[in-house]
């Protein structure tokens, strides 16, 4: 037995590094340091009013207490509306559930269904707590690298290597944080034949940034594309990121009613109940006015577009244009190899970010993080100054390597 007082499975794990360096650049604040943070992805606008009053009527209201576990009959018909108009996929209640946020989302459906040693195959990059929140499942994240060349999505053929036996699950997050990918109905497609030949198998769409996508306004999903893959795929979703509700903490999960009731049960013993001042909230969000979408997209758009000619221009860096969501994964490669003023050599992504703090007071992420070096991210969810001062400072400090 360890002498230690925290567990085994805990000391496995790491603090979320994107959560790490957001906390860092919080502190180097406070202690009076100039610091740009390109690390938060969170939308800087506010919750749409109409879903605030929302909030506000239900408190008045009083409907202040505890609600169904599964979430509030309002809500999961709002979801299954939504699901059906914009996804082309029907879900009864019981097969919806409200948990808390979209990572709870994740978390609770691999918590259910994850026994010791199952893997979970992981797509890289990769969002920085999939792999830990596996292995605080007992599970085995496997980690299949999916490069730049390939627009960093996953392959069929590199899905085919990947499964074994032990295969549980494959988790996809579309469009992509650290990159920005989206993967379309025809990549959707090739995936599913693969997944036709592996039935244990089953399949977990993260979709939190579905309506931040540019050009084409297709969201395409899996279960649409294929519908046998239905009795065998989750597709997790929230409010967070498309209407500017990370504080409000409301996910959901849609799926078989047998995995649904699993989640619920592991729910009812952990979380319990979601905050209904919120879940009426995602109600307006979900039936209400719906150009709060196209007009932040839009906006993102045009800090995309800014952004990627100041990164491109800047010698040692490069950048593809994302196809969703609102981060940049910037590839620093000529960068790596080159010593600073003070002779430190940058053999990492993490040495890059680390000198891009101290010396251009650039707060990033490394793509470590993610899985796949050597990269950074950068969110441009924050305003056109700190994204325009933010590189041009990082300009300035890379020009002074040699």
């Amino acid at each position: 037995m360890s002498n230690s007082r925290i567990a085994q499975r805990i000391q496995q794990i790491k603090q979320s590094p994107s959560g790490a360096a957001a906390d860092r650049a919080l502190e180097l604040k406070r202690q009076g340091s100039p610091v740009i943070s390109l690390v938060v992805g969170e939308p800087d606008f506010d919750t749409p009013q109409h879903i605030r009053q929302a909030a506000w009527e239900a408190m008045e209201q009083g409907d202040t207490r505890y609600t169904h576990n599964s979430g509030t009959v309002a809500l999961r018909e709002a979801i299954a509306q939504k699901l059906q108009t914009e996804n082309g996929v029907s879900y009864a209640l019981n097969e919806i559930i409200v948990t808390h946020g979209a990572k709870g989302a994740v978390f609770l459906a691999l918590g259910a269904t994850l026994n010791k040693d199952d893997e979970v195959i992981i797509p890289a990059p990769y969002w920085v707590s999939y792999p830990d929140m596996v292995k605080l499942c007992e599970g085995k994240p496997v980690v299949v690298p999916c490069p730049e060349s390939a627009g960093f999505k996953l392959t069929p053929e590199a899905l085919e290597s990947a499964i074994t036996p032990r295969t549980r699950w494959l988790l996809i997050n579309s469009p992509s944080n650290p990159t920005g990918a989206c993967y379309t109905a025809e990549d959707y497609r090739a995936l599913a034949q693969v997944l036709l030949r592996h039935p244990q198998v089953m399949v977990m769409t993260d979709e939190i940034y579905e309506h931040i996508r540019y050009g084409s306004l297709e969201n395409p999903n899996i279960v649409a594309v294929e519908p046998q893959l239905r009795d065998r795929t989750l597709i997790v979703n929230g409010v967070s990121k498309s209407y500017a509700m990370t504080g409000w903490r409301i996910g959901f999960i849609a799926g078989p009613a047998d995995l649904i009731k699993a989640i619920a049960t592991m729910k009812s013993q952990t979380a319990g109940a979601t905050c209904s001042i919120s879940q009426a909230a995602a109600i307006a969000a979900y039936s209400g006015d719906q150009s709060v979408l196209a007009h932040n997209r839009e906006i993102y758009a045009q800090r995309r577009d800014s952004a990627i000619q100041l990164i491109n221009a800047i010698e040692g860096l490069s950048c593809l244009p994302p196809d969703g969501a609102f981060y940049l994964y910037i590839n620093c490669a000529e960068v790596i190899g080159k010593r600073t003023a003070s002779g430190t050599l940058l053999e990492t992504d993490n040495d890059v970010v680390l000198y891009l703090l101290e010396k251009a007071n650039v707060a990033l992420v490394p793509g470590s993080a993610y899985g796949l070096s050597p990269y950074f991210r950068a969110s441009i969810a924050t305003s056109m100054q700190n994204i325009e001062t933010g590189f041009s400072r990082i300009a300035s400090a890379l020009s002074a390597l040699q």
